[in-house]
């Protein structure tokens, strides 16, 4: 099996400090923008570091220094970069994602501290058997949607493990920038790319990796036209794919894949995706009960079955909030029935379920 090059940079003082900071103290990003002085995330929280802001002056060279040649290029062409890359930390290899931007013309930075190993089910909150039902479907396109920082990448990474683990899958994944490291198992065979170092674009990735005896496919996000249609063309010719769109339900997800073709190609599109689409899970992470601590995982999940596959088919997409209420046999979930049991089970407060539920009076019946 290959995996990403670990791409181990060298990474200056002292930005070297604040990202070790971020990895002991469980942060999940660090941010560094001029006139601010460092911060973490911890937990859903904007936590600054101690010290003076930062100053542009200084800010644009000390990230220059850590930037990959590569995504240096990128930067100066497009004004803003991803790459990813590994660092030693308190003994033990931490894997980071970086974006560089500009702001108000100046040079800024997001990392993202990505856990060295995949993590388990029962840590994230994800059901086991919504995992396990995923991850043995045979074909098909399975879409991850939720708002930046909800756990799509994570949710992914889980599933697709599963079937690594399970060996006998060949698996690509094309990435911007790879994320997780999936491990090397002997009966099974991954591939990750990433897109601007081993590959120009998703799209591209995705059409060559249909000719390397592909069984899985994990594309990183959809964000255009030709990347939704390879992804469904793989779809149907029985390949699982899994893929990301940013929407804030599932129904959004359905909406936003018609809306990447011309008006004159929705109705075919939909149709299309009436055949091959699977499922489609959308995440919100919720502050927990107690500040500062791990956030609670919120679930719509969306299966689609022949009235769902209908309601694409003829657009009614409007319909399938009430689909998805009306299936939970079916093992569908609102995100509204989420937030209610999340509420009975304790995990978060009654003024978090009420600022996320469609109706509070769903929350107490």
């Amino acid at each position: 099996m290959s995996e990403p090059a670990a791409t181990s940079l060298t990474v200056p003082d002292p930005l070297r400090g604040w990202l070790a900071v971020a990895v002991e103290g469980g942060a999940s990003d660090l941010h560094l923008i001029a006139g601010h002085p460092p911060v973490l995330r911890l937990h859903g929280e904007l936590t600054a570091l101690s010290g003076p802001p930062l100053s542009a002056d200084a800010l644009g060279p000390l990230l220059l220094t850590g930037c990959p040649p590569v995504a240096a290029d990128r930067l100066a062409a497009q004004r803003s970069a991803d790459y990813s890359f590994d660092l030693v930390v308190g003994g033990r290899s931490a894997r980071f994602r970086a974006n560089l931007f500009h702001a108000a013309g100046q040079l800024a930075a997001c990392f993202r501290v990505i856990p060295a190993d995949i993590p388990d089910l029962e840590w994230a909150g994800f059901p086991q058997p919504l995992a396990d039902r995923i991850a043995t479907l045979r074909d098909g396109l399975v879409v991850l949607t939720g708002p930046t920082g909800s756990g799509k990448t994570t949710t992914l990474a889980m599933v697709v493990n599963r079937l690594n683990l399970a060996g006998g899958y060949r698996i690509i994944t094309v990435e911007e920038p790879v994320e997780y490291v999936f491990p090397r198992l002997p009966h099974s065979v991954v591939t990750q790319r990433e897109v601007g170092a081993d590959v120009p674009t998703f799209a591209d990735g995705l059409r060559s990796g249909l000719r390397q005896d592909p069984d899985v496919i994990l594309v990183g996000e959809v964000r255009d036209r030709e990347t939704a249609q390879m992804a469904l063309s793989a779809a149907e010719t029985g390949h699982l794919v899994f893929t990301t769109l940013h929407t804030r339900d599932a129904k959004g997800a359905v909406t936003r894949f018609a809306d990447l073709f011309p008006q004159d190609l929705q109705q075919p599109i939909r149709a299309q995706l009436a055949l091959g689409l699977r499922a489609v899970v959308s995440q919100r992470l919720l502050p927990g009960v107690e500040r500062g601590t791990k956030r609670e995982l919120a679930l719509e999940v969306l299966w689609v079955t022949h009235p769902v596959a209908s309601a694409i088919r003829l657009g009614k997409v409007e319909g399938i909030d009430m689909l998805i209420v009306t299936g939970r046999a079916e093992g569908m979930q609102s995100f509204d029935e989420s937030l209610r049991q999340l509420l009975i089970a304790g995990r978060i407060t009654r003024a978090v379920a009420e600022q996320n539920v469609s109706d509070p009076n769903l929350l107490y019946r």
